[in-house]
């Protein structure tokens, strides 16, 4: 046999396997797709919105795009109804506020987390921080002696978080006149540190990788702008880092639909930024992967809640 028909041989052996492995591909990938059937996204109604989503046919569509199959949305009108769609089975794919991940998370060990916005400075979430004035509060240890501004019951970063990590530091829930001040606001808050009614203030400062500060919001960055000079300002603590809430997946949905999701998702922003300013209105720097242990300070946060009874902001990822 001549070199060239021996090289016939081989090049129509190699293409009727490449034929045959490229069917099988095909074949894998409509078998995950056929078992789904519609391919259901859990989301939670902005208050007062009833049961409807911004560019919902605009989302639909491009889901659809990226799995290759049909695709519903299922609008709840609050994370519990979600939680409990999604933990039944009956959405594969649910977008969550973090500690609302950090309840499904809790309730069943089926999900996972898949991607996360992060912020256009960099910030990937967000930190409880105790902000003094002129050194007035040198450190936590000092603070029994001091009159400390907190924010409401239900304030994440103003309340919950500190007492959630610092709650042997901390002191007990106040009364009328004693260490803790309970503002109703962030922003009264900070009045009483800027009129010096109040030592310190629990507040929120936006975060990165690597406990990086984005100083184009947070605490720090409202009493520049309200006139406090930023060398007076000290931060005498931070807590850890609580993450912008997640979109979750079934861990029993199969990889091919993972691995898509997660290509869509992470390069929406570059791709289509019309159609992540709709899947995200609220954090404009794209989307990043993340693990469950991402989540850590979430879950913290959720059992103090819980031994509490607290009503957090459930509903809300921001401070």
């Amino acid at each position: 046999m001549s070199h060239q028909s021996c090289f016939r041989d081989l090049f129509r052996t190699a293409a009727a396997v490449a034929v045959f492995l490229g069917l099988f591909s095909a074949s894998a990938r409509a078998d995950w797709q056929d078992d789904i059937g519609t391919f259901r996204i859990g989301v939670v109604a902005e208050p007062g919105a009833g049961n409807s989503v911004p560019g919902l046919s605009v989302l639909t569509k491009a889901y659809s795009m990226a799995l290759g199959m049909k695709v519903e949305f299922l609008v709840a009108p609050d994370y519990a109804t979600l939680i409990e769609a999604q933990t039944a089975g009956r959405v594969e794919y649910a977008i969550y506020s973090a500690l609302a991940y950090a309840a499904a998370a809790e309730r069943c060990d089926c999900i996972e987390p898949l991607a996360a916005p992060t912020d256009s400075d960099g910030a990937i979430g967000f930190r409880s921080i105790l902000v003094t004035r002129d050194g007035k509060v040198p450190s936590l240890q000092a603070m029994g002696s001091h009159r400390i501004a907190v924010g409401a019951p239900g304030s994440i970063a103003g309340w919950l978080l500190p007492l959630a990590e610092l709650a042997s530091q901390l002191p007990s829930v106040p009364g009328e006149g004693q260490i803790l001040e309970h503002a109703p606001s962030a922003s009264a808050a900070e009045t009483m540190l800027i009129e010096g009614k109040v030592d310190a203030v629990f507040g929120w400062s936006p975060s990165g990788e690597d406990n990086l500060e984005a100083l184009t919001a947070g605490t720090v960055a409202r009493l520049r702008e309200a006139g406090v000079a930023e060398g007076s300002l000290q931060v005498v603590w931070k807590s850890g880092l609580l993450r912008y809430g997640p979109h979750a997946v079934m861990k029993t949905l199969d990889p091919e639909a993972k691995r898509r999701l997660g290509v869509f998702l992470t390069n929406l922003k570059q791709q289509t930024p019309e159609t992540y300013d709709l899947l995200e209105p609220r954090h404009s720097g794209g989307f990043v992967a993340v693990k469950h242990s991402d989540y850590t300070v979430a879950a913290k946060l959720l059992g103090r809640i819980s031994r509490n009874g607290d009503e957090g902001e459930n509903d809300k990822p921001e401070p």
